[in-house]
């Protein structure tokens, strides 16, 4: 069958199970626009910024574990996405992105809305493509949607000049595709897996520390497994959240900046550390020099350039963290031998006397909102179970705090770029994905502005999101910094012309509710959730001095943690 450039892409996202596309029109793309309206299949969101539409990709890959794909014209449209798509890369999320280009025989010759796409977003993405051959259309996309989704995941841009999308080809898409290139490790190492087993049964003190790998792997059965069999002590990192359940007395809560006590000293004084899924992040470790300084660290990752990258560890496993973890399990059903059980009955009663800090306490009678309070009630109303997306700041540190995630892809948040803007594109991407499921951003007055033209997506595509902004009226992480660390000079962290909010969504044509005190919260929040069928912005006043405790600062160990 003899198509267009354009058709073939349309084609070829069909046969890849594309529910949706997020994007924005404009003139290299238009041929692709134009086949997208000769079809129902694949449907078309069209946002209001492409860094919506990569946010809002990314939150669907997220929330669902299928690729998120996006489609931009050339020039700026590329150039917008660019702080979506790195976004992804930092948080390994799976996404397809096709950029326009101008004509093949225009590249280079500094053509109206031409820039180098490829080169451009080479250092933010998984890999990319130029198409060069109307003939090579099918064939790179299978190769894009089998690298954004297999190995340690990522984004994949496809850059495909107006030219190509015109001219015609037979069509036929590939049933598989082997890339002789790339073939990531699937099954780790059973003898590396063997000797970790058995330094894991010979440790006093030990720790699982689990990453984003184990919710991008599928991996939190097989992990719930492992540490409930083991009985050992376990912490989550920030885009970890969820992998394990949080309601779990095992679990001692996230680690790292602004963790708990208890996960930041059961992490500094252990003696063997499993770290599963995750990368070592500085958010995480701290002063390196000072991490688990009487550790010795097996590292289970699919990917190998991960392993002894910022900590050296002692037993690297490379592999998918879902088939490794099972393979741990085999190997501790077989053995006979079982963990140091009086060592850990020692172990459990020092981390429950560091539990006993009640770290994440706060002033409930200030008289004005504290955003703890906020999300604790939140948690309470929608038992948990509500897919919660975040923006950047002490509103996502508070929310990973207090809204306790006891399932896998329920937390949307930029972990690794620390992206202001992300939250509400990001949960315009989870309802698509789940229309019938709650769907809730929080976010601050900063943050929110930073995409806020998405509410008009919003209003198209009936999205009833709850967008709860936590407004101190403060850049409230910028200005926590500055009381800590630069004598409470407050530099630009003040935001002085905050617009109405309330009137704001009103005016997009949603719901907007008001909230200045303690007593009123509760009320304010089953009413925004009872509201089905609506988005509703609840402009939530709070406490202009709160700030995100513990807190290790910058060069401190884990172990040195300011608690109040």
């Amino acid at each position: 069958m003899e198509l267009i450039g354009a058709d073939i892409v349309i084609q070829s996202l069909k046969a890849e199970g594309v529910e949706f596309v997020f994007g924005y029109p404009g003139g290299a793309v238009l041929h692709i626009y134009d086949a997208f309206d000769k079809q129902e299949d694949v449907k078309h969101i069209l946002v209001r910024h492409e860094q919506g539409a990569t946010h809002a990709a990314d939150g669907y890959a997220r929330a669902t574990g299928k690729p998120g794909v996006v489609l931009v014209t050339s020039g700026p449209g590329a150039t917008n996405a660019v702080t979506g798509i790195a976004t992804a890369h930092m948080d390994s999320i799976p996404m397809v992105v096709f950029t326009g280009q101008v004509p093949r025989h225009l590249i280079g010759n500094d053509a109206f809305q031409e820039v180098d796409s490829v080169g451009i977003t080479r250092p933010v993405v998984k890999h990319n493509f130029l198409v060069e051959d109307v003939k090579d259309i099918a064939t790179i996309l299978k190769k894009a949607f089998y690298v954004a989704t297999t190995g340690r995941p990522g984004p994949v841009v496809v850059d495909i000049p107006k030219d190509i999308t015109a001219a015609r080809c037979e069509f036929n898409y590939p049933a598989e595709i082997k890339m002789r290139s790339y073939n990531p490790t699937v099954k780790g190492h059973i003898g590396q897996i063997k000797r970790a087993v058995d330094l894991i049964l010979s440790a006093e003190r030990p720790m699982i520390y689990t990453g984003g790998g184990v919710i991008l792997g599928e991996a939190s059965p097989q992990l719930t497994r492992f540490a409930q069999r083991l009985g050992y002590p376990i912490t989550n990192t920030l885009m970890g959240l969820g992998a394990y359940p949080a309601n779990d007395k095992q679990f001692l809560g996230m680690l790292g900046m602004h963790g708990t006590y208890e996960a930041n000293m059961a992490m500094h004084q252990c003696d063997v550390l499993i770290a599963i899924g995750a990368r070592f992040d500085d958010r995480v470790t701290g002063n390196l020099e000072k991490f688990c300084p009487d550790a010795k660290i097996i590292h289970i990752d699919v990917d190998p350039a991960s392993i002894s990258k910022n900590v050296k560890v002692d037993i690297p496993i490379v592999g998918q963290v879902a088939q490794v973890l099972d393979n741990f399990n085999e190997v501790l059903d077989s053995k006979r031998k079982t963990p140091n059980t009086a060592a850990l009955e020692k172990w459990w009663a020092q981390i429950d006397e560091w539990r006993s800090q009640d770290c994440l306490k706060y002033d409930h009678n200030s008289g004005l909102v504290k955003p703890q309070f906020v999300i604790e009630q939140l948690h309470d109303i929608t038992n948990g179970d509500a897919f919660v997306t975040s923006d950047v700041g002490q509103h996502q540190m508070w929310t990973a705090q207090y809204y306790g995630f006891n399932k896998p892809r329920r937390w949307i948040n930029s972990g690794g770029l620390g992206t202001m803007g992300f939250g509400m594109p990001a949960a315009m991407g989870v309802q698509l994905a789940y229309p019938d499921e709650t769907v809730v951003c929080i976010t601050g007055e900063a943050s929110i502005q930073m995409c806020i033209q998405e509410l008009s997506t919003c209003k198209q595509y009936g999205l009833p999101i709850k967008i709860i902004c936590l407004n101190n009226q403060y850049m409230g992480m910028v200005r926590q910094w500055q009381e800590f660390f630069y004598e409470k000079r407050y530099a630009m962290s003040y935001v002085d012309a905050l617009p109405d909010f309330v009137a704001l969504a009103q005016s997009y044509g949603h719901t907007g509710i008001q909230i200045d005190k303690p007593a009123d919260v509760r009320a304010a929040l089953e009413d925004a959730l009872s509201r089905k069928e609506e988005l509703v912005f609840l402009n939530c006043f709070t406490d202009k001095t709160e700030n995100v405790y513990p807190m290790i600062p910058a060069g401190a160990g884990l172990n040195e943690m300011i608690l109040v």
